[in-house]
């Protein structure tokens, strides 16, 4: 087996405790909100360079986004991957998962020759878990999920792919192409490489592709390939604790913390 090529699909996400929402779109108002790249796929991509570590090959960046992605997506080239490849387009906007996972799909079969596919299990901002499964549907290939540990035979083109399961632990193979989605904070990712900067900041490692590049459908992208409908926004209720002053003498105190616990069994 020649040197293997995985690609990382990475997302940059808003921070969640500072999403708002809109609610004359249904949709989330992320204007005010810092972004960052979503910490699943950071884990991914960690996983991703332990195997070149070991195998050689390359590694990839695939993303979809607007093109304020490209710095943060930046952090993984200082981390060791090779390029990024950035799907930029407003005909990209708004789409659910399954558009999204289509027009991802198609992005991976524009890189052509990868060979493995690593997702984070989910994002900070959406938290479906569809991606990786909806990946795989779209590009046609074996799955695993959830797993903490990949260990490649690139003689058998087979991976092994362990997970954390109720009682102990499961060990999955399948042959490649395939994709993997990684289980949040399953491992440490390794720090920027300073001494590569330069190379970092330069112009011809980040390709932006949009909607004619990559060969799509147009009833399959975006809002028109996105069958998920927000009916309707409500502002759940806020619950105030509850709170009793007891005053008085330690007997009366304690008579009246009885009579407040026998109300509430």
């Amino acid at each position: 087996m020649p040197d293997i090529r995985i690609v990382v699909c990475m997302k940059v996400t808003p921070k969640p405790e500072e999403v708002g929402v809109d609610y004359s779109t249904n949709l989330l108002d992320r204007a005010n909100a810092r972004s960052e790249i979503n910490p699943p796929d950071m884990n991914a991509l960690e996983l991703a360079l332990s195997l070149k570590d070991i195998h050689g090959g390359r590694v990839d960046i695939l993303s979809m986004g607007p093109p304020f992605f490209e710095p943060f997506l930046r952090v993984g080239l200082a981390m060791g991957a090779e390029r990024i490849f950035l799907l930029s387009d407003p005909a990209f906007g708004g789409a659910d998962t399954l558009a999204t996972t289509y027009t991802l799909a198609r992005g991976i079969d524009h890189i052509g020759g990868v060979d493995l596919v690593l997702c984070g299990e989910e994002s900070s901002d959406g938290a479906t878990g569809q991606v990786p499964p909806g990946l795989a549907e779209w590009l046609s290939w074996n799955q695993i999920t959830l797993v903490d540990r990949i260990v490649l035979d690139k003689d058998k083109h087979l991976i092994n792919g362990r997970r954390e399961v109720p009682g102990g632990v499961e060990v999955l193979q399948t042959s490649l192409p395939a994709v993997v989605s990684v289980k949040t904070a399953s491992n440490e990712p390794r720090f920027m490489n300073y001494r590569i900067k330069e190379r970092v900041f330069s112009e011809d490692l980040v390709t932006i592709w949009g909607e004619s590049d990559i060969e799509v459908e147009k009833t399959m992208i975006g809002l028109t390939g996105s069958p998920t409908m927000v009916s309707g926004l409500a502002q759940a209720p806020s619950r105030e604790r509850r709170q009793e002053y007891l005053t008085g003498t330690v007997e009366q105190i304690t008579q009246g913390l009885v009579a407040l616990l026998n109300e509430l069994v």
